[in-house]
């Protein structure tokens, strides 16, 4: 009685969804804060002064390095020219672990 049957041709394109297309989920979109905003948040509030209640941060926040100084321009890295600088380096200082021992 469960036998399979093989669906006729016009079931199977009354059944066709790929034709259908789905409306596009809503996702609320918030806004990304920037280091600026992050830094003025951690001086405005003493929340971020203390961790669970107990650790002091204030001596932390103090020294925190502002973003200016921990920006990085690109610099695009050639293998080639790595692989050369690293290994005349090795080599150099092999030279002179040689040289201070025969001394």
């Amino acid at each position: 009685a469960d036998i399979p049957v093989i669906p006729d041709l016009e079931e199977v394109q009354e059944e066709d969804l790929a034709m259908q297309v789905a409306a596009p989920p809503s996702v609320q979109v918030n806004r990304v804060l920037t280091y600026q905003d992050l830094d003025k948040d951690l001086m405005k509030y003493a929340a971020f002064q203390t961790l669970d209640g107990e650790v002091d941060l204030k001596l932390l926040t103090k020294v925190l390095a502002p973003e200016h100084e921990l920006r990085e321009d690109d610099v695009s890295w050639d293998w080639d020219h790595l692989f050369t600088e690293v290994s005349s380096e090795l080599v150099t200082e092999w030279d002179l672990g040689q040289s201070e021992r025969e001394d």
